[in-house]
């Protein structure tokens, strides 16, 4: 019995994210992992990223130094990490595992996956707050946090509410802090969240 790798033939990743493109196999006896070579087919250029040999793992690519890796202690898992998504890594990679058998025969096994790297717009934001009720007594110490989701960088930005719907702008950032509260900071609060 040979052993099958399997992971998707596409899959879809985030600018600026991380992505893990899966390639796997179920261990089979006899058969030692020799070699274990990532490589990728881009508009940019192609070539072998990295490679895994009895002398460790070896980043070919310089744009991808730093930025890759494979699981290290889970047997048939060579799935490729990739940190940091540019818009450049989008492509076509190819997953290749060769064994060596008892009669020192080997075998070689590959499936390709391509990956396509999406910007993804910022979702409306939710504001979380430091404490259940937002009823606080004057002197207290409170604080609101807003996220969202979507490509990075997402920035923040806090207003208050003003007379006939004015609105002003209190900070950038995403949380917003009273380290003592007074009894004029009550109010109607808001957040807005940006990205590119």
């Amino acid at each position: 019995a040979f052993p099958d790798l399997s992971g998707p033939s596409e899959i879809k990743g985030v600018w600026k994210d991380s992505i893990t493109l899966p390639c796997a196999y179920v261990p089979v006896e006899d058969l030692v992992q020799q070699t274990l070579t990532w490589t990728v087919v881009r508009d940019v250029g192609s070539g072998a990223i990295i490679r895994r040999d009895d002398s460790g793992d070896h980043v070919l690519l310089s744009e991808y130094r730093d930025r890759v890796s494979i699981p290290k202690d889970a047997p048939g898992n060579v799935s490729l990490l990739i940190l940091s998504l540019e818009i450049s890594d989008r492509g076509t990679y190819t997953c290749q595992v060769t064994w060596r058998d008892s009669n020192n025969s080997l075998i070689a096994k590959e499936i390709t996956t391509t990956l396509e790297v999406v910007k993804v717009a910022a979702t409306k934001p939710i504001i979380r707050a430091a404490e259940p009720g937002l009823t606080l007594p004057a002197g207290a110490s409170t604080s609101l946090s807003c996220e969202a989701g979507g490509s990075p960088p997402i920035s923040y930005r806090w207003f208050r509410s003003g007379p006939a719907g004015t609105a002003e702008l209190l900070s950038s950032g995403a949380e917003l802090a009273w380290p003592s509260l007074r009894a004029s900071d009550s109010g109607t609060y808001f957040c807005e969240a940006h990205n590119r």
